[in-house]
């Protein structure tokens, strides 16, 4: 540009040629910069259309790290939730191996207390076994001084029951003695005379024997025995008491015939008792009887013993059963034969109740579990 100035500003005189000639360098200098500026031109709008792609990638890459950073934030927050879930679980195992130590030390504890139990409960085991076998012996001492007691009582009518087949003895003997003495009298008749001492020579023992077998102390063994035998025995006993005192006894048992499982003694006992009860029930009655009936069904026996004496005072039905509990006179009783007898069937597997309605004396009721069909009975 300078060089052109300075060819206008030099004088007109200068020849026509010289002027063409600078006039097309200068054309051509100036296309020579528009093609410069062109092709810069052109570059510069390359560079722009590569700048725009490089923004556009540049956007992309932009959106892109922020869905990037978008999942870094939500992974990290994840990793924190679980973090602190894993804190949480971390210190809640720690609190459960604190329990599980505190529970094991627990449990060590209560396996030492099982163990101080166990022993204690073996000790007392033990001493409950001993004092159960004390239990059952001051039991069968006590059965044994009731039956010794009521040997007692019925020692004036077994002396009298007794003296009777004595006095029998001593009179056929001395008709023997008699008739052995007198010329011409047949041996027959002697013979006679001598069975009949005989046989109430067998009366006479059969009577001990029974008191005897009575009064030992009872085997723990259980047979199976007739009731009606049982009854009949008991009866045997007590009969020259009832007698005397003019006790009607009546007996309706039933066709059947009951038979038990059980201890023919003991259970002899309880109908003497029983007995022993009705014949003081009635000492003062107007009319003096005892009545014994008996049934059999369903598996069960039953035995009833009436007496027609004034009764049990009411409110006192439940206490008849209790040790040395009694209504009679002081004296008169100990108040153990009821308690007994309640024992006895109780172990017998039955059970014993009283009805005593106003003015109609009492009745005890008596139920034991029948023998099995197929037993066969054993004498006692």
């Amino acid at each position: 540009m300078s060089d052109s100035v300075a060819a206008n500003r030099q004088p007109a005189v200068a020849e026509p040629g010289a002027a063409a000639g600078r006039l097309r360098a200068q054309v051509e200098a100036l296309e020579h910069r528009l093609r410069q500026r062109d092709a810069q031109r052109r570059a510069l709008l390359h560079i722009l259309g590569d700048l725009n792609e490089f923004n556009k990638r540049l956007a992309h890459q932009r959106k892109a790290m922020l869905h990037i950073l978008a999942d870094y934030e939500q992974d990290r927050r994840r990793l924190a939730r679980q973090t602190e879930r894993l804190d949480n679980s971390r210190r809640a195992l720690l609190h459960i191996l604190q329990d599980s130590h505190q529970d094991k030390r627990k449990l060590e504890n209560s396996r030492k207390a099982m163990i101080h139990i166990m022993g204690d409960l073996r000790e007392t085991t033990a001493e409950m076994q001993r004092r159960e076998q004390q239990l059952r012996d001051k039991q069968e001492q006590l059965v044994q001084a009731g039956k010794l007691a009521t040997l007692g009582e019925l020692t004036t009518g077994v002396a009298h029951e007794l003296n009777n087949p004595l006095n029998n003895i001593g009179l056929f003997v001395g008709n023997a003695v008699d008739l052995i003495e007198l010329a011409g009298t047949e041996k027959g008749q002697i013979v006679r005379e001598l069975g009949h001492a005989m046989q109430q020579v067998r009366k006479a023992t059969e009577i001990i024997s029974h008191l005897r077998t009575f009064g030992r102390a009872a085997p723990a063994s259980r047979d199976v025995i007739s009731l009606r035998q049982v009854i009949g025995r008991a009866l045997s006993l007590m009969r020259e008491q009832l007698r005397l005192r003019e006790i009607v006894v009546t007996i309706d048992l039933g066709p059947e015939e009951p038979r038990v499982v059980g201890n023919a003694i003991q259970l002899e006992q309880v109908f003497i008792n029983l007995l022993t009860n009705a014949r003081d029930a009635v000492a003062e009655s107007p009319r003096k009887a005892i009545r014994i009936s008996g049934s059999a069904g369903s598996g069960w026996a039953g035995v009833a013993l009436a007496d027609t004496g004034h009764g049990i005072p009411p409110g006192l039905e439940r206490r008849i059963f209790d040790p040395f509990f009694t209504t009679k006179e002081v004296g008169k009783g100990t108040g153990l034969g009821l308690s007994i007898t309640y024992g006895i069937i109780k172990e017998h597997g039955g059970t014993i109740s009283v009805m005593s309605p106003p003015g109609e004396g009492a009745t005890f009721l008596i139920h034991l579990p029948l023998a099995p069909a197929d037993s066969e009975e054993t004498s006692p």
